[in-house]
């Protein structure tokens, strides 16, 4: 038996989580910083979601999300400059050129049967490549000092709902959060999940009994790159301002892949209740004058603590902690509950 909650009950979890975050606004209504600072939390919660499905679930360990997700929002922009029309209409082809890298990383990898050692190390020299690019090609992607984003005009619906468009943008971002969680469920709680955790248990054992373990793979590298390109615009969207530097390994690679560790791996809840931690405790140091010069190293030191106590995860730490006092029921998948998926080990 899996020990991962049955499909229902996750789906129950998505719905509170979208309350919570339709509700969180409303008591900084007007704020546009912390209207700028809950749509950033959420759009780090999706990254994390995407490394989710091709890292936490098939062991490919993608160190170039911040490429990526330049990549997408470059192309979107670009590509809509350059054509005349709406970035709408360009957001989806340069989310498949995304997904399309992540298919070819994932396909070589597999080919080649690279550890997660060396598939980091092929991404993560990927990552210099973009972030190369987007500097080198100036004439492009006007270098360093980047150029405004105010693509994805919500003025009509700010308008018309009478609302600020920041709050137009969080609402939007809430609404892909709560599509991609139940992707993933949908996902996870499949023969897809199940193939998936076969391969990250053992991919000769899972070959043997006829699993096409490069064809898995690469379905989990084009739907994590995919997803990771699409919210790139967004992120982009989100700063109105596109700088290279919003994109590299350390902006972003680094906290994503601590959000999902924090949160807990092969989780649904796990990267959002990591990027509400680790966003948390960032904003808490920044506001803090005196502890700026301390910052760096109180964030390390927390984030040794949480690794130390949560080393599976707040979230399952959690639900374990609940389930032991018996306040909480497993939920858990039988064997008549249709495919399961074996995501708590």
């Amino acid at each position: 038996m899996s020990d991962r909650p049955s499909f229902g009950v996750e789906a129950r979890n998505v719905l509170l989580v979208a309350a919570v975050f339709a509700l969180a606004p409303l008591p900084v209504l007007g704020s546009s910083y912390y209207e700028s600072v809950l749509a950033h939390l959420v759009l780090i919660a999706l990254l994390a979601v995407a490394l989710n499905i091709v890292f936490g679930h098939t062991d490919q360990l993608f160190l170039f999300v911040g490429g990526l997700a330049g990549l997408g929002a470059y192309a979107t922009g670009l590509t809509a400059d350059a054509l005349g029309v709406s970035a709408w209409l360009t957001l989806l082809p340069a989310a498949v050129l995304c997904g399309l890298v992540g298919l070819a990383v994932s396909w070589v990898a597999a080919k080649r049967n690279f550890t997660v050692v060396l598939i980091s190390i092929l991404t993560l020299n990927l990552q210099l490549v973009f972030t190369e690019v987007f500097v080198g090609a100036r004439d492009i992607t006007r270098g360093s000092t980047g150029f405004p984003y105010e693509y994805f005009s919500l003025e009509v619906v700010a308008s018309a709902v009478g609302v600020g468009e920041k709050l137009v943008l969080y609402y939007l971002v809430v609404l892909l959060l709560v599509l991609t969680l139940f992707l993933y469920l949908r996902l996870v709680h499949s023969k897809y999940g199940v193939a998936f955790d076969a391969i990250r248990e053992d991919e000769i054992a899972a070959e043997s009994i006829g699993i096409d373990v490069v064809r898995y793979k690469t379905i989990a590298g084009f739907i994590g790159a995919f997803l990771i390109g699409l919210i790139g615009a967004f992120f982009a969207r989100e700063s109105a301002y596109i700088l290279p530097g919003s994109f590299t390994f350390l902006a972003v690679d680094v906290i994503v892949l601590i959000v999902l560790v924090v949160g807990g791996l092969r989780t649904t809840l796990g990267p959002v209740v990591g990027a509400t931690i680790v966003v948390a405790i960032e904003e808490f140091l920044s506001s803090a004058q005196n502890l700026q010069s301390w910052r760096t190293a109180i964030f390390g030191a927390l984030l040794i603590v949480l690794f130390l106590y949560f080393r599976r995860g707040v979230v399952r730490s959690a639900r374990e902690t609940l389930v032991d006092f018996g306040l909480m029921d497993e939920g858990r998948e039988g064997g008549g509950g249709g495919p399961t998926t074996d995501g708590g080990r």
